[in-house]
């Protein structure tokens, strides 16, 4: 294939990762179609997508494990296609099930994988650095399988590492953590990122909030969705609705509240506290429903303890996202 368009001459690129027009059939059916999205130096990149969307195909064609029907991708400027060996020299991947020698040591097994990435650097200073940025070093001289799988993910990340590539690709990182691993492997993430691209997969959607500059969404293939993770949001629309805690009977209140002109829905929000109930109200359009709500609650006598704005979750986008393209077929 021919150099990207984008790719110059004297390895000057605007992106670190351009994916264009990337095309992926599997007999008659794609597994993408048309993907297109770049990644500048230093970004963290939520790539999400439902089971079978083609996060995975990507990243196979990212790191060169694939090849696309058509279409073309860099990375750090240069074809992943036609200089594949460069390409993969720049790249760090860790898949969700690390591929870990479970009967060596920590260290033999970062040793192995220094040997096989062809490294030219120190080895031992350039492993003990790695160790102390993964917090490993208390455990480098212990067996692997021996390791709790907080560890066994964190050696997973050393490896992927090793050789300072510029771009580093993590698929589900954190699942079947604890929340206290979790967590250790967020502030990870985000010390990785001060000096790396990162494109972070993930079913985790809190995951993304937590740690992600920005959110590119896959669906059926598709990119719907590529926007920055604070003004995602914004950019589908504000959510209307709020958190009110009422005193009254659940049930009256309920249907009270569904009965209000613009209200599109209302769900209790958790246990009865003291006499009062906490509410999630919805409603459509431009109409301020909360005087009208005041007015008749006031009427039945059942006071407002509380109420408080509800910013729409990422959760709440993505089921948004994706049922408004199925309802674009």
């Amino acid at each position: 294939m021919c150099a990207h368009p984008r790719a110059h001459a004297k390895g000057i690129y605007i992106f670190m990762i351009e994916i264009n027009n990337l095309v992926k059939k599997f007999g008659k059916k794609y597994a993408l179609d048309g993907v297109s999205f770049s990644i500048k130096k230093g970004e963290i990149v939520g790539f999400l997508g439902p089971n079978g969307a083609g996060k995975s195909t990507t990243m196979n064609i990212i790191t060169g494990y694939i090849s696309p029907t058509s279409g073309s991708v860099t990375v750090g400027g240069v074809d992943v296609f036609s200089e594949p060996m460069k390409v993969k020299k720049m790249i760090g991947f860790l898949p969700e099930q690390p591929p870990l020698y479970i009967d060596m040591t920590v260290w033999e097994y970062l040793c192995f994988v220094y040997e096989l990435k062809g490294c030219k650097m120190n080895k031992s200073a350039h492993l003990s650095e790695i160790c102390e940025l993964v917090k490993i070093t208390d455990v480098k001289n212990r067996l692997i399988k021996n390791l709790s799988k907080g560890y066994k993910q964190r050696v997973g990340i050393a490896a992927a590492i090793i050789g300072g590539p510029d771009v580093l690709i993590f698929d589900e990182p954190t699942v079947g953590l604890d929340p206290k691993q979790i967590i250790e492997i967020r502030s990870l993430l985000r010390a990785l990122s001060k000096e790396r691209t990162i494109i972070l997969s993930t079913h985790i959607l809190s995951e993304v909030q937590a740690v992600c500059d920005r959110i590119v969404v896959i669906n059926a293939g598709k990119i719907i969705a590529d926007e920055k993770t604070a003004k995602l949001s914004e950019a589908l629309g504000q959510s209307n609705r709020f958190r009110v805690k009422i005193s009254g009977p659940s049930r009256e209140v309920l249907n009270l509240l569904k009965s209000i002109h613009g209200v599109t829905r209302v769900t209790q929000d958790g246990a009865r506290e003291g006499d009062a109930f906490p509410y999630i109200v919805e409603y459509s359009g431009s109409i301020d429903i909360r005087k009208m709500m005041f007015r008749a609650l006031a009427d039945k006598g059942w006071p407002i303890l509380a109420m408080e704005g509800v910013d729409i979750s990422l959760e709440d986008l993505f089921v948004k996202l994706i049922d408004g393209e199925e309802e674009k077929r």
